[in-house]
């Protein structure tokens, strides 16, 4: 069975009416996935406050302290701990706010792992971005790190971590760096050209764990089919040679065309293969043991919900054609949010797909040095495999 986690506190992560992360795209979210059948015969998870003893196994006890503290009305914590700036700006009960989507993931995935469930999404979850003692880039705790360290406090050997966001996995990959039983992949634009920029082939690991960090570091403006070419290059090749027992995935859909603080050229057919691409490998390699996050949107009417219930789609294994119709009840609600950002009436999306067919073009077919693409993905062939006992130049 798949799990979706839900419920209607986890709207409360709410850093005001001018923030890029508007709790309006879980809102829509939810409401399309619903009008779309998605939630028959799937398991609620309840999102319920995640208890300190889990905060504290990723991050530090003083850091937990100032967030509470920046949760009092009143509270100005004025950059301290990466809390009250324009990013991570406080708010009302910030802390049982972050904490209930650490609870849904933590629960999600301990269910995943102990076979309770076979897949779970909770596309509220994947802040990747939180540091073990700071906030950063709209993530306070980072509710799929708590997840994985207590799968592995339950027993996990290996545990496979792949985010898909435009923006690198740093905080993910920072708590796990020098971590042998996990293996953290993120294929994102560079951070050459985008926050937080980090995330470098040459970033492999430490000393420990070499090879268990693997970077894609993509250029600005990457397009749909060299996206996927890059992710089809090193993400199942590296998966199967570390031989997870649990795969968790970020799915950020702020890589789309039309994402206002980013640079590449993904449409949600992109990554919805993508999504496939992931439920599939969890099913090669960890008899399905799948935790599916979501994480970064901002074009918070027009992508983020169908990216996001694609992803449902594909955990719940459901024939929903993937360029199906969007429902009336839920264009009624887009065109009343649509103004608001920055979609004029008339405008929303009238189906699921994006209406691009994604054809992959395997690494096998050659390297083209003249290709800025095939050169980030040979660099991070070139920095990676060979930790994992991979022929860097053939699949």
């Amino acid at each position: 069975m798949t799990g979706v986690v839900w419920g209607q506190a986890v709207l409360g992560y709410d850093f005001g009416p001018t923030h890029p992360m508007s709790p309006v795209r879980l809102e829509l979210t939810e409401l399309l996935v619903r009008e779309l059948g998605l939630l028959e015969g799937v398991a609620i998870v309840e999102p319920r406050v995640a208890p300190d003893e889990a905060l504290l196994a990723v991050h530090s006890p003083e850091y937990v302290r100032a967030v509470r503290e920046a949760s009092l009305f009143g509270a100005e914590p004025r950059g301290a701990f990466g809390l009250g700036t324009g990013d991570v700006p406080a708010f009302w009960r910030m802390h049982e706010a972050s904490a209930r989507i650490v609870g849904g993931t933590l629960a999600a995935g301990l269910a995943v792992w102990r076979g309770e469930l076979e897949h779970a999404v909770n596309f509220t979850g994947g802040m990747h971005h939180a540091m073990p003692a700071a906030a950063s880039g709209f993530c306070v705790y980072n509710d799929a790190a708590v997840a994985i360290r207590a799968m592995l406090d339950d027993g996990a050997q290996r545990v496979a971590y792949v985010d898909l966001d435009a923006h690198h996995g740093d905080g993910v990959e920072r708590i796990f760096w020098d971590d042998p039983r996990v293996l953290t992949v993120s294929v994102h634009e560079s951070g050459r050209t985008l926050f937080p920029g980090t995330g470098f082939p040459q970033d492999v690991g430490g000393p420990r764990a070499q090879g268990t960090a693997v970077n894609v570091s993509l250029p600005a403006r990457t397009t749909t089919a060299r996206w996927a070419r890059a992710v089809d290059a090193v993400v199942p090749a590296v998966l199967r040679a570390f031989e997870p027992e649990v795969v968790v995935s970020q799915h950020g859909c702020d890589a789309h065309t039309v994402d206002p603080l980013t640079n590449l050229r993904v449409s949600v057919d992109g990554m919805r293969w993508a999504d496939e691409l992931v439920h599939s490998l969890a099913h090669e390699l960890c008899a399905g043991r799948w935790l599916a996050l979501g994480g970064g949107g901002y074009a918070v009417v027009d992508v983020v919900p169908r990216a996001w219930a694609h992803l449902v789609a594909v955990a719940a294994h459901s024939e929903l054609p993937p360029d199906a119709p969007l429902p009336e009840p839920w264009l009624a609600a887009a065109e009343r949010f649509g103004h608001t950002y920055g979609v004029e009436p008339g405008a929303e999306p009238r189906t699921l797909s994006d209406g691009e067919r994604v054809e992959v073009r395997a690494w096998g077919s050659g390297f083209d040095p003249a290709d800025d693409v095939d050169r980030a993905i040979r660099a991070t062939r070139a920095a990676v495999f060979p930790h994992l006992g991979l022929d860097v130049h053939h699949d």
